[in-house]
């Protein structure tokens, strides 16, 4: 059976007003105080306790292939070298 996918797709079912989907959808309360930018969904992270938690990082010191670039301070292989500054070296990236 061919399918006309340009033909609109609307069945009885769909031709609710908009008011009529207003009424169903409660209505949010517009009078909030505390417009977290960084909390936009006002969570309340306050609760999480981790000071039991121990977070294990293990550092590896620079390898023999590797450099630190003095522009972006980034950790880079030797292939990505491009010059030396008077400061050290800088990454392609940098360059």
């Amino acid at each position: 059976m061919a399918t006309d996918y340009d033909a609109p797709r609307k069945t009885d079912d769909d031709a609710e007003s908009i008011e009529a989907l207003k009424e169903r959808v409660p209505a949010k309360a517009q009078t909030a105080t505390d417009d977290d930018a960084d909390n936009p969904g006002s969570f309340d992270l306050s609760a999480a306790d981790l000071s039991d938690v121990e977070l294990e990082t293990i550092v590896l010191p620079a390898q023999e292939d590797e450099f630190t670039c003095v522009s972006c301070f980034l950790v880079k292989h030797r292939l990505q070298f491009d010059h030396e500054s008077k400061l050290g070296p800088i990454c392609k990236e940098c360059a």
